[in-house]
């Protein structure tokens, strides 16, 4: 298949993020970045925001309590939210937590920024 990028989470090596998430990136580009990431039950990202970045977290496995401007919903297997930017968020882990995250511009340690 010419111009079909493939990978895998056998192979996409693991790192901690700024927020202190650990991600296995699928697929970085120009416009996009989509990632699987995890935490373990009871820890939680540190509170941040993304001045260009809209995400998309999309929970595969677990369940938690996300909370994006202040306003707290819990999510499980199936559940997506949007992200704008700009938009305070945190997420804490119930229990053991996968999720995909897509973002928009991509994803950058540059573009995270905390209080």
């Amino acid at each position: 298949m010419a111009g079909v990028e493939l990978t895998s989470l056998v192979t996409a090596e693991p790192f901690t993020t700024k927020d202190g998430s650990t991600i296995r990136e699928l697929h970085h580009t120009a416009v996009q970045s989509l990632a699987e990431a995890s935490l373990p039950a009871g820890s939680a990202t540190t509170r941040h925001y993304h001045a260009l970045s809209e995400e998309i977290y999309f929970i595969l496995d677990g369940v938690a309590e996300l909370e994006i401007d202040r306003e707290t919903r819990t999510v499980g297997p199936g559940d997506a939210a949007l992200i704008p930017p700009g938009s305070w968020h945190t997420i804490v882990a119930t229990t053991e937590l996968r999720l995909l995250c897509c973002c928009s511009p991509p994803y950058s340690d540059g573009d995270t920024y905390f209080a």
